[in-house]
């Protein structure tokens, strides 16, 4: 091959659609590859922190970095800007962390949008895969390109590759393995495209025989309180399941004050005891637990709403827990 020459598994034309940070190591890896990014869709730059500063996206922030042509729309059904993706002649659309497209936007490249998704489906489509994965207590996950249909992630998988979960592993940790996954996962999955290798499969080829299909919705505030009645695994689960953001809490509670707290690190203990759910024992010095229904929950770190995220020996120097109890907020 002439030096300048395309390789030809990576002569594709690449419009990339993406806002976090965990887009970018994809970005990353097409510019490093080769491929070539005709431009990038991003989320509007927004207000962001206590001082509401104008912040712009993660992807943004690389793009230029590079000199990539960025387009930041409002509306994706907006006629203009749909018109001005139809001018970039890209041979596929590949996006990661994006927002759900309008069927005139994913229709346009003729080899297709691309999706990497953050589980292995059909297991766990919706917003919040990395999350959900661990709060069910999963031992395994992976990442999957598939191309979009008109449904969420119900189109025709192209790869997958699966990843362990560890024992204490948390959203944080996932997060970061199933983002270094992603960019290679991407870059097979467009040179299978490009030398016409990769055919499609639907997702019912990956169901098991009996498997149950759990779905990944976004997580709200109330998903995030902790039901001490439930046994250590479970509740271990949601807490690392939720952190570093935005946290399982609960509450510390003696009838006249009420501390509401998340928290970040923790570390279950199956054992039975006479304690009901929701009692807290602590020496007042280095550790802190929480019964619940068949053993403890050792709080390691944890944040005091308004405060910082703090070891539960340094909570417990300025905080007497005798007598609470937690509860729900």
């Amino acid at each position: 091959m002439t030096t300048g020459q395309k390789h030809p598994d990576r002569d594709l034309r690449v419009v990339f659609m993406g806002t976090p940070e965990f887009a970018v190591a994809s970005l990353e890896a097409l510019l490093d590859s080769g491929f070539e990014v005709a431009a990038v869709v991003t989320s509007p730059d927004k207000p962001a922190g206590r001082g509401r500063l104008v912040s712009k996206p993660a992807v943004k922030v690389f793009s230029e970095k590079h000199g990539l042509s960025v387009l930041q729309p409002e509306n994706l059904k907006d006629q203009s800007f749909i018109e001005r993706l139809r001018e970039l002649k890209a041979d596929v659309f590949v996006v990661v962390a994006f927002r759900m497209l309008p069927e005139a936007v994913w229709r346009i490249p003729a080899k297709g949008t691309i999706n990497l998704h953050g589980a292995l489906l059909p297991q766990y489509r919706g917003a919040a895969p990395v999350n959900h994965a661990i709060i069910n207590g999963e031992t395994v996950t992976g990442v999957t390109t598939f191309l979009i249909d008109d449904k969420i992630d119900t189109g025709n998988i192209l790869l997958r590759e699966e990843v362990p979960i560890l024992q204490d592993e948390n959203a944080g940790d996932l997060h970061d393995k199933l983002m270094a996954l992603g960019g290679p996962l991407i870059i097979r999955t467009l040179e299978g495209i490009a030398s016409g290798t990769l055919k499609p499969r639907s997702q019912d080829e990956f169901i098991r025989p009996g498997e149950i299909l759990r779905n990944a919705p976004k997580i709200f505030p109330e998903n995030c309180i902790i039901d001490w009645n439930n046994p250590p695994a479970v509740i271990h689960n949601l807490i690392r399941g939720l952190s570093p953001y935005p946290c399982a809490r609960s509450v510390f509670d003696n009838r006249s004050v009420t501390v509401s707290y998340k928290i970040c690190k923790s570390q279950p203990e199956e054992i039975e005891h006479a304690f009901k759910p929701g009692q807290v024992i602590s020496d007042g010095r280095g550790y802190l637990k929480v019964a619940c229904t068949g053993g403890y929950i050792s709080i390691l770190e944890l944040q005091p709403e308004s405060k910082r995220k703090m070891a539960a020996a340094e909570f417990l120097r300025g905080f007497r827990i005798s007598g609470f109890t937690a509860g729900i907020s």
